[in-house]
């Protein structure tokens, strides 16, 4: 245990016409500091993840998070970027300057703006995180590469359309209990199993409701070492926080194994001294209801090719035996690129302080949380427990 989460802010995450990058950086930077108990003097050292990536023409944005306050000048202020992991990896950076002992007290934001550029453009940017030599010219863009992962699950294990929809249905009425999420209707099972005007075909066999949304927002939170957490109002400790990277080629992989998140979760869990089943919740990136599915076998939590069990048998369920993505998940909450990873430490934080309202998983002791970067690229994994 080297650092504690303590304190958070996050934005309700959907399409924010009136605010930039900048007003949403500004937003909750400010208000997570505040969270903690502290000022911006106190804080030495800042991170921030985005993914952009042409999403909006403004660019090095770290020290925006300076226009907060002033106090926040000079203090050294980092861009980090991996993809859909962007935040997670903020974090880890975080955690390594306090490790190191080159802070005490660190600030991190996650922001993405991706609403001023048309579908089209979106699909475009995301594609940026396949292997464009061999994936670039692939239809529906990043769709397209889970697209084909579905398939290629499809084929080896049968068609699990119907798992796909409930893994959809289930993370939509979580949303609808989550004041912060992008969609917060209940759309039900048979909405999101049925094709329809509304719920179209979009890449392979999946529709509009097996894909996370395109959305802006920020989320924030500040890290400090044990002896600071301490003497505040609230910590959050990391039991375990890994990070295992693959191939970027789908081609060099078993695209369906999820390999680099199998063993993200086999050291976590093994650091932590836990077992799956100690967990009170997950918090796991569905940026595709196939993501979720395979995730299911890569926790472990069922066999290679079963992963439909968990859902079908309600394992995964809010009153399951262990809850994933109370949140809504990517597909209700909302994926502003680097936002995600933020966002799921900031409300795995709130359910083990018990201030998740209407998503509160009862008695939570422990939350694990997966967000990852590309298809099963850059994987991380986190355990965290109330310090006390």
């Amino acid at each position: 245990m080297t650092a504690c989460i303590v304190g958070w802010a996050h934005t309700r995450f959907g399409k924010h016409e009136n605010e930039d990058i900048e007003s949403l950086i500004v937003r909750v930077a400010g208000e997570a500091v505040r969270d903690a108990g502290l000022a911006p003097a106190d804080i030495d050292a800042i991170y921030l993840g985005t993914f952009n990536g042409g999403f909006v023409r403004q660019d090095f944005p770290a020290s925006l998070v300076f226009q907060a306050d002033p106090a926040f000048r000079f203090k050294p202020a980092t861009r980090v970027e991996n993809a859909c992991a962007t935040g997670s990896a903020a974090i880890h950076q975080g955690l390594n300057a306090i490790a190191a002992k080159r802070a005490r007290t660190v600030l991190v934001v996650g922001v993405e703006k991706m609403t001023e550029v048309s579908g089209a453009e979106v699909g475009d940017i995301l594609l940026k995180a396949s292997y464009l030599k061999e994936d670039g010219d692939i239809e529906g863009g990043f769709a397209g590469v889970f697209g084909r992962i579905t398939q290629a699950y499809f084929q080896r294990y049968g068609d699990q359309s119907d798992a796909l929809a409930r893994i959809a249905a289930k993370n939509h009425k979580n949303g609808a209990a989550n004041p912060l999420a992008h969609i917060q209707k209940d759309l039900g099972y048979e909405f999101c199993r049925n094709v329809s005007d509304k719920n179209p075909f979009v890449a392979g066999p999946l529709k509009r409701t097996d894909c996370s949304l395109v959305s802006d927002g920020a989320a924030a939170l500040v890290l400090a070492d044990i002896d600071t957490a301490l003497t505040l109002n609230k910590a959050v400790v990391f039991r375990a926080a890994e990070q295992v990277n693959d191939f970027l080629p789908m081609s060099k992989r078993d695209i369906v194994a999820f390999e680099g998140p199998a063993l993200a979760w086999q050291r976590a869990l093994s650091g932590a001294r836990i077992g799956l089943g100690d967990l009170s919740l997950i918090e796991t990136h569905d940026c595709f209801t196939t993501a979720e599915l395979i995730e299911y076998e890569a926790m472990g939590l069922t066999g290679k090719g079963e992963g439909a069990r968990a859902i079908l048998e309600g394992w995964t369920e809010k009153g399951g035996k262990l809850p994933v993505n109370p949140s809504g998940g990517l597909k209700a909450k909302g994926h502003p690129i680097g936002a995600t990873g933020v966002s799921m430490h900031v409300l795995a934080a709130m359910q083990l302080t018990g201030t998740a309202g209407g998503m509160q998983i009862k008695d939570a002791k422990l939350a694990g949380i997966f967000n990852m970067g590309g298809a099963a690229v850059a994987n991380f994994v986190s355990i965290l427990e109330p310090l006390r």
